[in-house]
């Protein structure tokens, strides 16, 4: 039967660093991001290893846990990370 194929799974635990687009801080996600960030038609563009994503003010840019950078939508980070106070 297919339902025997369907496996659930967990999220490991993994802690990452982000940053707020705020939109005024361009130039603070470019250095936090190696400068895989540009502007471009007034828009905040992240070189992503899947291509160039587009950040709205409001998104986190996350540093993933092989030092890529990417934009992820408020609510997503929201419901997916909570800050670790050290």
């Amino acid at each position: 039967m297919l339902k025997e194929l369907i496996k659930k799974f967990r999220k490991k635990p993994v802690i990452i660093e982000a940053v707020q687009f705020t939109g005024d801080n361009v130039d603070f996600v470019k250095e936090f991001t190696n400068y895989n960030a540009s502007v471009c038609n007034g828009e905040l563009n992240i070189h992503t290893l899947e291509g160039n994503m587009i950040a709205s003010v409001g998104d986190w840019i996350i540093k993933g846990v092989k030092g890529e950078f990417y934009p992820c939508k408020p609510d997503i980070f929201e419901n997916t990370y909570e800050e670790v106070f050290d």
